[in-house]
């Protein structure tokens, strides 16, 4: 039977524990998302997390940078926010021209809900993305130790750390991006969490019945925010995080819950 993960009754959950922080503080609590040149669904998720932070009475300021905005200028922006916000968030992608990864460096660890922070050691604080798939994990008792785990994408919001997840796990963990992509490893896995951004990527065709897959990806196709996984991967999957409505709501609400954690400390 196929389980279809409700990521906004998940969320809604997280939600009032955000709120319930954000009063015991006492006090304004200030998130600021610097982002350049953003594209469609970047636009759409930020208006997503402003909805949010509104309602469980987070500050979100969002800064955009000019399209011809340097690495040294998007670094002084991020240093000079993260002095006035409790965190700040970097909304990647950036353009080719700026060195994003010394943006991200850029971002103090103390101020960092994103946990971007490079070779720092980080306590009861997830990725956002990862925290998405841990909660669903608890939720719907996904086990990962010694399972064959493929990840599709090596980007820093999903790929990457979800690989350090599911490694940590103690699973098997293969990663590919769309140039490498055994197939026959997709065949033989047990779990595959997906952030290449590209529609309908992943067909039942590829898949042995019974997968679990955490669709993490987001694109945009005929105006429509959607998915790596075509609609046809719920016949053959056990467990999938549907696009809009799965992982996205969730990996929000952790993102405010870091920030509310940050926040006390």
């Amino acid at each position: 039977m196929l389980v279809l993960v409700d990521g906004k009754t998940i969320a809604a959950e997280i939600f009032t524990e955000v709120t319930a922080a954000v009063v015991s503080l006492g006090r304004p609590v200030i998130m600021t998302a610097v982002t350049c040149a953003p594209n469609f669904e970047t636009k759409k998720y930020l208006e997503m997390k402003k909805r949010k932070a509104t309602a469980v009475g987070i500050s979100l300021n969002v800064v955009e940078l000019p399209a011809d905005a340097t690495t040294e200028q998007a670094i002084e922006c991020v240093k000079a926010l993260a002095a006035e916000s409790d965190g700040v968030v970097v909304q990647l992608p950036l353009p080719e021209h700026i060195d994003t990864k010394a943006v991200l460096k850029a971002v103090p660890v103390e101020k960092d809900p994103d946990v971007f922070s490079y070779g720092e050691k980080r306590d009861r604080i997830l990725p956002p993305v990862v925290g998405a798939i841990d909660v669903i994990s608890n939720t719907h008792a996904v086990e990962w130790k010694n399972k064959r785990v493929v990840i599709l994408g090596k980007g820093k919001l999903v790929g990457a750390p979800a690989a350090r997840y599911a490694r940590k796990q103690g699973a098997r963990v293969r990663v590919y991006d769309k140039t490498n992509l055994d197939q026959s490893s997709l065949k033989t896995a047990d779990i595959i969490v997906s952030g290449i951004g590209q529609p309908a990527f992943l067909t039942a065709a590829m898949l042995t019945a019974g997968v679990v897959v955490f669709d993490a990806g987001t694109s945009e196709d005929g105006g429509v925010l959607v998915g790596d996984a075509h609609a046809d991967v719920a016949g053959v999957a056990s467990l999938i995080t549907p696009v809009p409505g799965g992982i996205g709501p969730i990996t929000i609400a952790y993102l405010f819950k870091n920030l509310t954690l940050l926040a006390r400390q």
